[in-house]
């Protein structure tokens, strides 16, 4: 199973973070491990000082495939979710001073966080999707797919030329502006519209 990302797919998500628009989808990526598993505690990592949040439309891979044409991307993945992308702001922020990859800030053990999956109808996609996350109670991010710089098919489309799309990959498709730092004891919630896709405090 690959965990794929897609950075700086909302305009005023790139604009926050003084990142220049991308002209092609950004990608990287997170091992197995970086998934936090159900029913297991997210305790902030040692190494930072500065954990970002990132709420993310999540796809789940349904259809081994290469070479994917983008009219047919919405055949190889069946599913959707809300996740979180944690970022070791400070760590990344010194790599990218040096031109170093990212992955020490992206991809450390249990730094993608998914929810429930809901499965897809035939037209669920074919109109917006909204999505947000609330800390503490608070909305924090508000999230709608028709503000992505790179759609869903796009973007499966984009990443099935470099990598093979293997049955239960994961795509989480780029966070909406309103990042921010969390702490200790912050209780993070992903919404689906109005549905509660995951809880998750920090310890």
């Amino acid at each position: 199973m690959k965990i794929f990302c897609v950075g700086r797919n909302y305009v005023d998500h790139a604009k926050e973070l003084g990142n220049t628009v991308p002209e092609e989808p950004v990608i990287f990526m997170k091992p197995k491990s970086a998934l936090l598993q159900p029913n297991t505690p997210f305790y902030y990592p040692e190494f930072t000082n500065e954990l970002h949040y990132e709420a993310e439309l999540v796809l789940r891979i349904s259809k081994n495939g290469k070479y994917v044409q983008e009219h047919q991307a919405n055949r190889y993945y069946d599913a959707i979710t809300v996740g979180i992308d944690f970022t070791a702001r400070d760590i990344q922020a010194e790599l990218k001073k040096k031109g170093l990859p990212w992955e020490k800030a992206k991809a450390w053990d249990q730094s993608a966080v998914i929810g429930k999956w809901v499965p897809l109808q035939s037209d669920t996609m074919r109109s917006p999707i909204l999505f947000s996350m609330r800390k503490n109670k608070e909305l924090v991010q508000d999230g709608n797919t028709q503000h992505m710089i790179f759609s869903c098919d796009y973007i499966v489309a984009h990443i099935s030329q470099y990598f093979s799309l293997n049955i239960g990959d994961l795509i989480f498709t780029g966070t909406p502006a309103g990042v921010g730092e969390c702490v200790v004891g912050d209780i993070l919630e992903g919404y689906l519209k109005e549905d509660k896709m995951f809880e998750l405090e920090i310890k």
